[in-house]
């Protein structure tokens, strides 16, 4: 475990995935991060790159090659994670593409996150860097997944997440099946900028949603307000999920998504993936915020 601390929180980072493990208060040590409890789901936050969810057949075509791809990439549970910088407040991991990855992946390049710990904020940055002479197609996303309840008295119907804007924007419903987006949409907000919580919203699986006004949603509790915020404001898309009647949720920042069940499998033309020219990089970065009343 790699940990970053100050007087108000503690985090622990795990180096296979680089994947964020801890988010815990200093003071009362509140765990605010799902601790994968493989009843439900053994994870907690993943980091998800090259690609967002699944693709048809867990495979895509380059150059009209066939290439196979696991659900949600391969930098989740990624073993080669190396340490590139480190500091009292900030840690950088990379990942180097490898032969082995190129046989997935036919692309060079190099992606870092970078976990960042300022007061009661973490910010997560991605950062992707294309070595290649050509254009690299890519997604990316995170994953992190929050216990709710946070204390045994409480119930998952005391919760809800509350958006920035009012919106009206629908979740895309996924194939059961496959995982594959389908063109139906479902309505999902409970009111104009809030969904409620409850043990079988996702019984569909993930909510998906392409097209919202707010970057910023928090976890809030009914009577004790809110513990937690999620600042989205590089990426285009999210995701809402959980195991039906597991004890936590998933706020989750994309920049793309599944395959959808019409596919044609080319990787250039993925529906919203991203183009990175020869020798550029993108950012994007996302913030998790912990209330300050549950670290006083």
């Amino acid at each position: 475990m790699y940990s970053l601390k100050n007087d108000l929180l503690e985090v622990n980072i795990k180096p296979k995935g680089a994947e964020l493990c801890n988010i815990t208060s200093a003071k009362h040590k509140t765990e605010f991060m799902w601790q994968a409890n493989p009843e439900f789901w053994g994870s907690h936050a993943p980091n998800l790159f090259p690609i967002i969810g699944c693709m048809k057949d867990d495979t895509y075509i380059y150059n009209d090659k066939t290439y196979h791809m696991p659900k949600h990439g391969f930098a989740r549970h990624n073993d080669n994670f190396s340490i590139k910088n480190q500091s009292d407040s900030s840690i950088t991991f990379s990942l180097v593409s490898n032969e082995e990855l190129y046989t997935y992946y036919p692309f060079l390049f190099e992606f870092e996150i970078t976990y960042t710990l300022s007061k009661n904020i973490l910010t997560i940055t991605h950062k992707v860097t294309n070595l290649d002479d050509k254009a690299l197609y890519f997604s990316l996303g995170g994953h992190p997944a929050f216990n709710c309840p946070l204390s045994k008295d409480e119930n998952y119907t005391d919760y809800f997440l509350e958006f920035e804007q009012p919106e009206n924007s629908q979740s895309h419903l996924l194939n059961m099946t496959n995982g594959l987006l389908t063109d139906t949409t479902k309505p999902a907000f409970t009111a104009g900028n809030r969904i409620q919580l409850r043990p079988d919203l996702f019984n569909e699986d993930a909510l998906v949603f392409k097209d919202l006004k707010s970057r910023i949603v928090s976890l809030k509790h009914k009577t004790k307000g809110k513990i937690l915020t999620v600042n989205f404001e590089d990426f285009k898309h999210l995701g809402i999920w959980a195991k039906p009647n597991a004890p936590y949720v998933c706020i989750e920042p994309w920049l793309g998504f599944a395959d959808n069940e019409t596919t044609d499998q080319k990787l250039e033309t993925k529906e919203e993936v991203l183009k990175l020219d020869a020798g550029s990089t993108f950012n994007a970065s996302y913030s998790i915020e912990i209330d300050q009343n549950h670290l006083l």
